[in-house]
């Protein structure tokens, strides 16, 4: 039975799409089947791992909002070991037409319970935000990853989340746990990057990846050819530091 790990963090441009992608080919690399869900209404994740939304079909949207089954809106990739519930524009009235629909939290969790067993890790890109659609990805899944920047804002912001993720863990999911705080765009040279550090392992040591992901150029290109950095460059820092946070994923389960 795969174990779920969803991506979050309401503040954007902290590199949640990017490791979502990464992590999930780093994984399935390793020879672990993997699924990747977007469930951001950007559709990011799924244009990173080569998928045209123009051509999509059906979506995560039709799984929460029509009931479509998973296995039918899930496609494979190019990528070992790596398939992907793809999402587009459509996914951001989702927001607005689960309000009124009884036991909303749950219709992600239930359309990924019915394909479980077909995946050793399903990996959840949640949209910027700590709405309806992010809450469906907590209610769904085993741990959270929380990619952020050493910056004032993302410190500020990450309180607010791990409050999220307690009220999500009493009310839907009391299995829910912080599988750990992922730093991207890592620039040691700067002094707020370093205060940053410092504050985050004063309070958050446990839960900090041993890795730190560096600002990397590499990192910026792959997703225009559709492809995860492994695929791109897999011998750049950014593949690396990939590789690494996937290996400690899998000790940490």
């Amino acid at each position: 039975m795969a174990k779920i790990i969803a991506l979050a963090n309401q503040k954007g441009g902290v590199g949640k799409t990017t490791s979502a992608v990464n992590l999930a080919a780093s994984v399935g690399a390793l020879g672990k089947k993997v699924l990747l869900v977007d469930s951001d209404p950007q559709g990011n994740a799924s244009s990173g791992v080569g998928i045209n939304k123009k051509n999509m079909k059906l979506s995560t949207y039709d799984v929460l909002i029509n009931r479509a089954g998973a296995d039918s809106v899930i496609t494979p990739t190019v990528y070992e070991n790596l398939s992907i519930m793809p999402a587009n524009i459509s996914l951001a009235g989702a927001e607005f037409e689960l309000v009124s629909v009884d036991k909303r939290e749950h219709r992600l969790k239930n359309a990924l319970n019915l394909v479980r067993d077909s995946y050793d890790y399903i990996f959840i890109d949640c949209p910027p935000s700590l709405g309806i659609l992010t809450v469906n990805a907590l209610a769904a899944s085993d741990g959270v990853i929380v990619p952020m920047q050493c910056e004032y804002y993302s410190l500020e912001g990450l309180s607010q989340l791990m409050s999220t993720i307690k009220t999500c863990k009493r009310l839907y999911n009391p299995d829910l746990q912080i599988l750990g705080i992922l730093i991207t765009m890592y620039n040691g040279r700067l002094n707020l990057s370093m205060q940053v550090m410092d504050e985050l392992k004063k309070y958050y040591a446990g839960k900090l990846f041993r890795t730190t992901i560096l600002r990397n150029v590499k990192l910026s290109e792959a997703p225009s050819y559709g492809s995860p950095i492994m695929y791109y460059d897999k011998h750049c820092k950014g593949a690396e530091a990939y590789d690494q946070v996937s290996d400690e994923i899998i000790e940490r389960m």
